[in-house]
This record gives C-alpha cells, structure tokens and sequence, in this order.
C-alpha cells in the first residue's frame, strides 16, 4: 500500500514538473531530461510511469478534460441562463489555470500539435461544441443577437481564450488571465447582446473577475 502511494506520488510530481515546462518553454522545447530534473525524479522513474512525451501531454490533457467536467457539471447545476453559464464556465477554466500548472499547461497543448488518443478528445473541439450549444441557448433566450452565427462566433470565442492565455504567456503572469477574460467578455458582450440586456453580462464578468482575484 505504502509503494502504492509512493508510485502514485511519484506520478503526480513528474506530471505537475512536465506540466510546469510545457507552460512555460512549450511542448516541443521540453524534453523528457527537462522534465527529470525539474521533476527532480530519476530517468527510471519517470520512464516507469511514461513511456514517452507524448504520454505526459496526454496525461495532462485528461486531467484537464476532467477538472472541466466537473467545472461544467458544477455550472449546469445552478440552473442559470446559457450566456451566464458560458462566462462561469470561461472564468472557471481561469481561475484553475491561475492555481494549477496542469490546466494552465492544457491550454498551451490546445494548441501544440500532440495526436489526442480516444477517448479522450480534443479541448478545442470539445469547448467548440460546448461554446455552439450555449450560444445557441442563448439565441432562443434572447440573451444575445437573433441573427448571431453561432458557428463562428463560438469558434471566434474559443481561439479568443486559448490565444489570450498562450500568446500572452510569456508578457504577463497567470495572475493576469482573468482580467484577460473579463476584457474578452466585455468586448463580446458589447457586439452580441442586445442593448437592454448588457448592463446584467457587463456586471457579471466584472464579479466573476472580482471573485477569481479575492479567492
């Protein structure tokens, strides 16, 4: 039980280590003694639980997948309109990124060149449908533009996000991410809802912003 543990411990480490480099010097740029010596670990440890690099990003890629399955499902439960679960669900992703190294290195191997293993899907495609399905409820709601393509704009959306936290990566802290949304959000909002129902968007993401930074 107590190897058991250690194995486990051992794992975690060298994933947090991995996920850590890919954040901060990219995927390609970080090779697996990187990874040993930051992860202070030994090759046969890490080659014990990884048999590659590509089994690191698609571990860190799973954990994500998985922290935003529970971010959406804890979202959906509040019962609240489409447009407001998308920008909880924005903001939530912030603030894990903020506080851990294993989202926050999700979203720069977003958009690293890694072959996704099944079941296991792409983030961009599955925040893509995920954007598609509430922009679409909140067309029926009323919440933004009738003639809104919610096609586009859902990928305008995502690649907004992603871009905001991988090119600015290396200008400005984690910390800075939320700011980053809420500005994406206000511009959003300004372009796709209706004037009557702004102000009620505007002052949300400035709380979801205020909330991520008194946390």
């Amino acid at each position: 039980m107590a190897r058991q543990l250690r194995a486990e411990q051992t794992r975690a480490t060298i994933i947090t280590a991995a996920a850590d480099l890919f954040d901060r010097h990219g995927y390609e740029s970080t090779s697996l003694s990187d990874i040993v010596a930051h992860a202070k670990v030994t090759k046969g440890a890490l080659y014990f639980h990884f048999a590659a690099k590509e089994d690191l990003a698609h571990a860190i890629l799973e954990l994500q997948a998985k922290a935003a399955q529970r971010l959406v499902a804890e979202v959906e439960s509040r019962g609240c309109s489409s447009l407001e679960a998308l920008m909880r669900t924005t903001f939530g992703i912030a603030r894990l990124a903020v506080e851990d190294p294993v989202p926050r290195a999700g979203l720069r191997l977003a958009a690293a060149d890694i072959a996704v293993r099944p079941p296991l899907r792409h983030p961009f495609t599955e925040w893509l449908e995920f954007a598609t399905r509430k922009f679409s409820g909140a067309v029926r709601e009323a919440d933004v533009h009738g003639d809104l393509d919610v096609g586009a704009v859902a990928h305008s959306l995502v690649c907004f996000f992603i871009g905001t936290r991988v090119a600015g990566r290396s200008l400005e802290p984690a910390g800075r991410l939320p700011r980053r949304v809420a500005e994406m959000w206000h511009l959003m909002i300004r372009g796709l809802v209706p004037v009557h129902r702004r102000p009620r968007y505007v002052t949300l993401a400035t709380q979801l912003e205020r909330e991520i930074r008194a946390a």
